[in-house]
């Protein structure tokens, strides 16, 4: 009797160490998972290991899982079916052969999200359901310096937080080939930077100059921003909550 009391104490035991074991993985589930493609096959930017990092961070903040690579071999249908957004993080260039065109198709097809930072807009200029997917294709950009943004939807997870004005620091970027069904949420105002030449003539997009926006495409859903192309702004609050919002809504496609 002795002997069966004992083990019923050790099973006991076992439970409750089991349980407070269990107990730190259940309360940090994962909400959604994320797989971060930074590869470059054109410019590289500098930024790119500090834009990693701080996706990283976000997830270890918001509870959700961040795998992040420059192999684009993981671009197939039997590993995308573990994620719920793909994030090109500063990629430029032809990056993807014909499979893995295909599988990036059926991954947005099938209802998923796909996220774009920066250069994002610099990638697979001959991919035409990509350059609508992301929304257009870099044209320009002047030198770095500081300019107004507009916030002209702050309505999205991505701009709740923001004024209605926004002034950083930044690579600013012009766009051509522009897919206008996509919802703007920031614009530039390009009066408040010099906008550069190119060959003696003046750049610029005019009064609406797009630098963030998102929509949903071909069953998915995808968020781009023009930001990112400085270190420092990938250690600022109010950046890192516009592309959290982003993401978040790329992955989950919730309510907003």
């Amino acid at each position: 009797m002795l002997f069966i009391n004992n083990k019923r104490n050790l099973l006991g035991l076992l439970a409750v160490g089991l349980a407070l074991f269990l107990l730190p993985v259940l309360s940090q589930a994962q909400q959604f998972r994320a797989l971060v493609i930074s590869k470059t096959s054109g410019f590289r930017h500098q930024s790119i290991p500090e834009g990693v990092a701080a996706l990283k961070k976000l997830g270890e903040k918001h509870r959700f899982q961040v795998y992040a690579s420059e192999d684009a071999g993981l671009i197939n249908d039997e590993n995308l079916e573990r994620y719920d957004v793909i994030i090109l993080m500063s990629t430029t260039g032809t990056i993807f052969n014909a499979e893995q065109k295909e599988a990036f198709e059926r991954f947005v097809q099938s209802g998923k999200g796909v996220v774009g930072i920066h250069s994002a807009t610099d990638t697979e200029y001959d991919w035409p359901w990509y350059t609508k997917l992301i929304g257009g294709q870099f044209n320009h950009h002047p030198q770095q310096q500081t300019a107004r943004m507009q916030v002209v939807d702050r309505n999205h997870p991505a701009t709740y937080h923001l004024n209605d004005k926004w002034l950083r620091t930044d690579e600013w970027y012009e766009f051509k080939n522009f897919n206008e069904e996509v919802n703007i949420l920031v614009q530039l105002d390009e009066t408040s930077y010099e906008v550069g030449e190119r060959g003696g003539q003046q750049m610029g997009m005019g009064a609406v100059h797009p630098i963030s926006w998102y929509h949903e495409y071909d069953g998915g859903r995808v968020f781009y921003t023009g930001l990112g192309h400085v270190e420092e702004a990938f250690q600022d609050a109010d950046f890192l909550d516009h592309l959290y919002g982003g993401i978040w809504y790329a992955a989950l496609g919730k309510p907003f």
